[in-house]
């Protein structure tokens, strides 16, 4: 497998994907909302957008499976799996704040082995494939390179409609606003994982995560010289669904405080 050219392909098939997005965006009536759940938002532009992907994906590896958030397909593959969030962020899409990304991984013998996100207001192209850099653009990136928790900038998401822990995780916040140069929440754990692969972000944290929110980003962030974890310190964030992404000097500062309130 060419994953070099696959990656192109793939790219080319999100430009066209995310015009769609954009034209919709300056047109998206709110009323055509649907609930999947407690604060959890789908619209015909979350299930058309992943159906143009999907359709086009189908055509790069006929037997590959999918695993996608609106579940508009149902296959299940051997070797390749598709994993697709066709609109990250998508409270934001609908409140019209500028943040939200396509994101796609694909993965071989359950390994990632190529991840595309795009965060399409910004016009940025994030990409890495087996054994490749991470790029931005066409320009390759790397994590951040500073080792002092203090001077850092994390990003973290809220929990939504699973509240169990919120306590805790409100303490977890407290401890590091504290330890840091401040915390972000943009609304898309896609484009918080690809700013740490830049360097824009110094880690990112979250938990009650889908593989679609963070499969490509996570991968980006490896290929960039980061680091993926969950919040024990190992390496099944996949299936316990938290992520703490650093870029590596930064791991054990923040593990420390995540341990604090969920060992």
């Amino acid at each position: 497998m060419d994953y070099e050219l696959l990656c192109n392909k793939v790219i080319s098939i999100v430009r066209l994907t995310a015009n769609f997005i954009r034209k919709e965006s300056l047109q998206f009536d709110a009323a055509k909302i649907e609930y999947k759940g407690l604060n959890d938002m789908v619209s015909y532009v979350d299930k058309t957008a992943e159906e143009k992907l999907v359709r086009n994906l189908e055509k790069l590896i006929p037997d590959a499976g999918f695993l996608t958030e609106e579940k508009t397909i149902n296959k299940t593959g051997k070797t390749y799996t598709w994993i697709i969030d066709p609109l990250d962020g998508t409270t934001n899409f609908i409140h019209g704040i500028p943040a939200y990304a396509i994101s796609i991984a694909l993965y071989e013998d359950d390994k990632a082995v190529l991840g595309v996100v795009y965060e399409i207001n910004r016009g940025e192209m994030f990409y890495a494939w087996k054994n490749s850099p991470a790029f931005l653009n066409k320009k390759e990136i790397n994590v951040s390179i500073n080792p002092d928790l203090k001077s850092s900038l994390l990003a973290t998401g809220f929990p939504y409609y699973q509240f169990d822990k919120q306590p805790q995780y409100l303490q977890l916040l407290a401890e590091m606003m504290q330890k840091t140069h401040g915390l972000r929440r943009i609304g898309s754990a896609a484009t918080d994982l690809i700013y740490v692969a830049c360097g824009r972000f110094d880690a990112f944290f979250e938990y009650n995560l889908q593989p679609w929110d963070f499969a490509a980003g996570c991968f980006i962030v490896q290929r960039a010289g980061g680091e993926v974890l969950d919040f024990s310190g190992g390496t099944d964030f996949f299936n316990k669904r938290e992520i703490l992404a650093t870029n590596g000097k930064l791991t054990a500062g923040v593990l420390t405080s995540i341990r604090k309130y969920f060992g």
